[in-house]
């Protein structure tokens, strides 16, 4: 492994580069004409890539190098840098590639390679047809894989939501601040899943699963069988059930059109409540200060985020907010909503046009329960994501799987997670070789700041701060019994990727 230089304009690949040049290097940051590309030296030779993560265009070239592949510094994607297959979410795209040939002392990128496939990996004994219940993260990465992965059996898609999967923690971050357009929200265009020949069903509920007869009950009573079947049915906000809830301006956030919801509602609202401290809550917050509207804060925790980052990262995100103009009133929590005005149980009211429910969300578990198989705050699966019923995989928000590097039994709402469980249940659904040992990784946004977390620490005995967290260049890590369970980290990308790597590896 390696750090990554910087992307620079640098060489043109096309018209070749001095061999000498690399001496000492693993890396050259350059372009292939116009396209930013780096030039990667290893053990396996020289390769050429493009220079940004399909993510979220994260610079590659800051990331970090481990054998013949290359990790985005900003949400954790994984590239081949010999075909430049995108090797796990977040990134679902490759980058380009391009063919390499030496001659005279020189290195050149020659043509770009077409858009390669992984190997397939189906068994003899495949399945005919899959069925996913679920349009979210772990679904849509599943039907995703599935298809890259050389699957030709019928895929079908069943979602309760009326929007195809979407990008969901752009809906409380840069879309909901405005920054970014809705045509970045989608995870694929709208003729990808025909294409793919994805059966995508919108709008459709699933009220029953028969483990028996391999069959899904919908709605409107028909049913879809199925020879293996993936559960992602994700999770549900909470709602409060005070008085005044139930007004037009109380809103929740977890769909597209949740999102769109609140942005229509912010055009006419000048001031705004928020309640709960959650990563939503705060994210959410941050978004409508970018939007001008003054935002309350309300929740019972001491600090922000504490349970999560500890108290040195909570006073720290409570005081980027404030410095933004929000105001929090914490160790408190609303009683009711009363037209325009939220009552608190310490007495006071606050004004709200607008008032969103941050509180946390419930894993959606009843068509598990109603279908006999194992739970236990979440539903069971063993390490190759497979239920207490035979060709039953789940996946997502709402499993519960063995992490064989804390020795616990998880279950973690982080988008990332989910994504990367749906990959893995995927191919243990066509030829189940495949255990499921990614860390855990999430980030959070609050307005210029991003705060990036690998490992999971439901609680710790130790907290060792490196940097200055209000410099923002900081990197905490989160110990128990002398045992590294989590880090986070404020602009130390590298460092955060290398505890994710060690983690791996422990």
């Amino acid at each position: 492994m390696t750090d990554l230089e910087s992307t620079g304009a640098g060489p043109d690949f096309a018209q070749g580069i001095d061999k000498t040049e690399l001496l000492g290097r693993n890396i050259v940051a350059g372009r292939v004409g116009s396209e930013a590309a780096l030039l990667v030296s290893t053990d396996s030779g020289f390769h050429i890539i493009g220079a940004h993560c399909t993510h979220y265009h994260g610079p590659l070239a800051k990331g970090l190098l481990v054998d013949d592949t290359i990790r985005c510094p900003w949400h954790h994607a994984c590239f081949s840098i010999k075909t430049g297959e995108a090797l796990r979410a977040p990134a679902l795209s490759p980058v380009p590639s391009w063919i390499v040939e030496e001659r005279d002392g020189k290195i050149f990128a020659h043509e770009k390679r077409k858009r390669s496939t992984p190997p397939a990996l189906v068994a003899t004994d495949a399945p005919n047809n899959i069925v996913i219940i679920g349009g979210g993260a772990a679904g849509f990465s599943a039907a995703d894989t599935l298809r890259r992965r050389g699957y030709q059996g019928s895929i079908v898609v069943l979602s309760d939501d009326q929007a195809p999967p979407v990008d969901r923690p752009n809906l409380s971050k840069d879309y909901l601040a405005g920054k970014a357009p809705e045509s970045w929200i989608p995870l694929k265009p709208a003729g990808f899943y025909g294409k793919n020949q994805i059966d995508l069903r919108l709008g459709t509920n699933v009220t029953d699963i028969n483990v028996a007869s391999r069959k899904a009950l919908l709605g409107n009573g028909s049913t879809v069988s199925y020879d293996r079947l993936l559960l992602a049915t994700g999770a549900e906000p909470i709602r409060l059930s005070i008085p005044g809830a139930d007004q037009p301006h109380v809103h929740t956030l977890r769909s597209l059109a949740d999102s769109r919801a609140i942005i229509d509602a912010a055009s006419r609202a000048r001031r705004a409540v928020v309640l709960g401290a959650s990563f939503i809550g705060l994210e959410v917050a941050a978004s409508l200060r970018q939007r001008g509207i003054d935002v309350d804060v309300v929740a019972p925790d001491r600090r922000p985020l504490e349970r999560i980052f500890g108290p040195q990262m909570g006073d720290f995100i409570r005081k980027l907010h404030e410095d933004h103009g929000v105001v929090f009133h914490l160790e408190d929590k609303a009683t009711a909503i009363e037209g325009k005005e939220v009552r608190l149980g310490s007495g006071d009211a606050l004004k709200a046009d607008l008032v969103i429910v941050g509180v946390g969300v419930r894993p959606r578990l009843e068509l598990a329960v109603k279908a006999g198989l194992s739970v236990g705050r979440g539903v069971l699966v063993d390490a190759y994501l497979q239920t207490s019923a035979p060709g039953v995989f789940a996946a997502g928000d709402i499993a519960r799987w063995p992490d064989p590097h804390s020795g616990a039994s998880l279950r973690i709402e982080h988008w990332v997670v989910a994504q990367r469980q749906g990959q893995t249940a995927a191919l243990n659904m066509i030829s189940r070789e495949e255990k499921f040992t990614g860390v855990p990784f999430f980030w959070s946004q609050h307005y210029d700041t991003r705060i990036n977390y690998v490992g999971h620490a439901e609680s710790w005995d130790e907290i060792t701060v490196e940097g200055d967290i209000a410099s923002k260049n900081c990197l905490l890590r989160f110990q128990k019994a002398g045992r590294l369970l989590a880090v986070a980290s404020i602009s130390r990308d590298l460092d955060n990727l290398r505890a994710e790597m060690t983690m791996e590896r422990s």
